[in-house]
């Protein structure tokens, strides 16, 4: 190499050599997060306050709990509900300054609740989403199943006795109100209550998983729970998801041939509720030393409550009734038990009640229930509000002639003073109905033939809403 070129050369290194230092020395620390530690939002022009707790229970496990406090409340009643549906997902259904907008429509009588300036409490039982403490399906009362200190009974106590001292817009009054499994947890609330519980509102409860709610129907186990027992007991959150394998759910079932083997090829054995249900497959001591209508009976009636049943319920049909038929006979001022049968399906007593599948009323039947009954029942007992209307005993939905029915009691052939009487109907042949009682000579029965290879669906083919949107 020329000298003249390695003397370029070592000067360009030298050159470099002394940038090095400064270039490291001007090299700039990682940029500062621009997000807070903890944001707090200001919530400027919001209609209620938000708050998160965490309620102790006495056994010391704490529950998460939402509560919503309409701007200004004061000396309002506390509307509470406890769910293993996510407190957080019910109550934020948007991102909304009203707090109608918020309150997701599953058990939230959104028009009542925010017309009548109720403060919404929804909490996640224990053992789901923000609570601590082991998550039990349907965790029976304290006893030969559950030799804890804790049920659902204590939990709502517990929870309650903490609402009335830490709320101090309240006055002190509570009422509890649910759909389905949060109805379940509405009803044993009713077990030993607490004094300021003045009201319960217990809608399409799970009553009893094997007579006739949610696991059997008298015996016949319903494989489409399946899916909601594995996300349910599987995980906390809820965030592991059964998950799709055919177009229609009927070929998956048939492909597997049976619950038990569906159950196996899903893993469902890992949760413990599967486990007890395919250990339990008959009404034995398991089912009906849980079943609440039973529990019910056995106990004093000092809350008024008021039973909401759906006559075409394909998933609660049987607990409303079962709990109206073990608990009305107890009460003797008939001030304490109240029951509303609805044109409905499941839950559908908050939501539009105009029309069933195809068939259309003349009004919105569930409007009418909760501006005419639910409303005025939850004001007398929670706002001592002597002005409400006061609500019959029972109101039933009289579907061939569009009419809602006041009446003493149930089973009832109308209103009282009317001229109608009970008659019996008879099943006949070829599917015929008859107040005509059959005859000797009739034929004894008809005769058809089962195949499961060829059924006869109840619900549109192919059943999978998943496969039927993708499609």
């Amino acid at each position: 190499m020329p000298a003249y070129l390695l003397r370029r050369s070592l000067l360009a290194a030298i050159f470099l050599s002394n940038l090095l230092p400064l270039a490291s020395a001007q090299t700039p620390a990682a940029l500062p997060s621009e997000s807070p530690t903890a944001f707090v939002p200001t919530n400027n022009g919001f209609d209620y306050d938000r708050r998160e707790v965490m309620i102790p229970m006495r056994d010391g496990v704490k529950l998460h709990t939402v509560i919503l406090i309409p701007k200004g409340a004061r000396n309002a009643p506390i509307l509470l509900t406890r769910t293993p549906y996510s407190a957080n997902a019910l109550t934020t259904n948007m991102q909304s300054a009203h707090l109608g907008s918020s309150l997701y429509g599953y058990d939230n009588a959104t028009d009542v609740i925010v017309d009548s300036g109720y403060i919404r409490v929804i909490q996640d039982v224990r053992g789901k989403y923000g609570s601590e403490g082991d998550y039990v399906m349907n965790r029976p009362l304290r006893g030969p199943l559950n030799p804890t200190k804790v049920d659902h009974a204590t939990d709502t106590y517990d929870t309650i006795d903490w609402l009335v001292k830490n709320t101090p817009e309240s006055n002190g009054k509570v009422g509890i109100i649910g759909i389905s499994y949060d109805g379940f947890t509405t009803l044993m609330g009713l077990v030993h209550p607490h004094p300021a519980l003045k009201v319960a509102v217990p809608m399409n409860p799970m009553v009893d998983g094997w007579k006739g709610d949610d696991w059997f129907h008298n015996g016949a186990f319903r494989e489409q729970n399946m899916s909601y027992i594995y996300e349910q007991d599987g995980t906390r959150d809820n965030s592991v998801k059964w998950w799709t394998s055919n177009f229609d759910d009927y070929d998956m079932f048939m492909d597997a041939g049976s619950a038990g083997e569906l159950g196996k090829r899903r893993g469902l054995e890992q949760t413990g509720f599967w486990r007890k249900v395919i250990a339990h497959p008959s009404y034995d001591a398991f089912w009906q030393d849980q079943a609440v209508d039973k529990l019910l009976a056995a106990e004093p009636i000092t809350v008024p409550t008021l039973l909401v049943h759906s006559l075409w319920d394909a998933e609660d049909i049987y607990g409303a009734m079962a709990v109206y038929k073990a608990i009305k006979p107890k009460d003797t001022s008939n001030d304490k038990v109240f029951l509303v049968i609805g044109p409905w399906h499941h839950g559908q007593g908050i939501e539009d009640g105009s029309t069933l599948g195809a068939i259309k009323f003349n009004s919105d039947t569930s409007l009418y229930f909760r501006e005419n009954i639910l409303a005025p029942f939850l004001a007398k007992y929670l706002k001592d509000d002597t002005s409400a209307p006061a609500i019959a005993s029972v109101s039933a939905y009289e579907s061939g002639t569009n009419t809602w029915r006041k009446m003493p009691s149930w089973p009832m052939a109308c209103e009282s003073g009317c001229a109608s009487t009970s008659a019996p109907l008879y099943l006949r042949a070829e599917g015929k109905l008859s107040f005509t009682a059959p005859k000797q000579e009739d034929a004894p029965f008809d005769a058809y033939i089962s195949d499961p290879a060829n059924p006869y669906p109840s619900a549109p083919v192919p059943f999978n809403p998943l496969a039927t949107t993708a499609a």
